[in-house]
C-alpha cells in the first residue's frame, strides 16, 4: 500500500490504524529515519526489546530469542506482575532485509500473519504493519488487545531511532 492509495494520509509521527475487513489490520507510520535502521530496530533483539512493549502496559519483556531470516523462529516472553509468563512465538515465513519480514504468531489457533515492510521514501522509512487473522472474531479479540497498543509501541520506535545510528 502507498501513500496514495490509503484511505487516511499518513503524517510523520503518527500512526494509521485501520480494519480493512473482518480479518484484516493495517497500520502505517512514517519514521524519519531510512528504511535500514528502522529494519534493524525490528530485526535485532536487543533493539526491538527497547521498545516493543508498551510503556504503562504493566508487562515486561522478559526473553526475547529472535533469528530473523527465512525458516528463523522467534520467542518472545513477557511477565505481568507476579511470576506468571506468557510466550509469544512462531516462524519467520520471508524476510528480505529493509525491504519485509512475514511471521507467523502460532501460541493460540486464532493467530495471525503479520507482514512489515518498509518502503524508502525519500530517505524516510513508510512502515505498514499488516496482520491477517484467520477469523472476525480473532481480529476482534487483538483490536481490544495487543492492537491497541500499537501506536504507543510505534512512538517508542520513533524515539529509539535517532540512538541507532548508521
Amino acid at each position: 500500500m502507498d501513500q496514495q492509495t490509503s484511505n487516511h494520509p499518513v503524517a510523520q509521527n503518527r500512526s494509521a490504524v485501520e480494519r480493512k475487513s473482518d480479518r484484516e489490520l493495517v497500520v502505517t507510520r512514517l519514521f524519519d529515519a531510512p528504511p535500514h535502521m528502522v529494519f534493524r530496530a525490528w530485526a535485532e533483539p536487543e533493539l526491538f526489546r527497547r521498545w516493543w512493549v508498551p510503556k504503562g502496559a504493566g508487562i515486561t519483556l522478559v526473553s526475547c530469542e529472535m533469528d530473523v531470516r527465512t525458516g528463523g523462529k522467534y520467542r518472545l516472553e513477557f511477565a505481568a506482575g507476579g511470576t506468571d509468563t506468557m510466550a509469544f512465538y512462531g516462524k519467520y515465513l520471508a524476510v528480505v532485509p529493509d525491504e519485509r519480514i512475514v511471521w507467523t504468531n502460532e501460541e493460540e489457533d486464532e493467530g495471525a500473519v503479520t507482514t512489515v515492510t518498509f518502503e524508502n521514501q525519500g530517505g524516510k522509512t513508510l512502515l505498514t504493519f499488516h496482520e491477517l487473522y484467520p477469523s472476525k472474531e480473532a481480529l476482534d479479540e487483538a483490536m481490544a488487545g495487543s492492537a491497541a497498543g500499537l501506536p504507543a509501541q510505534l512512538d517508542q520506535l520513533d524515539e529509539l531511532l535517532p540512538a541507532i545510528g548508521e
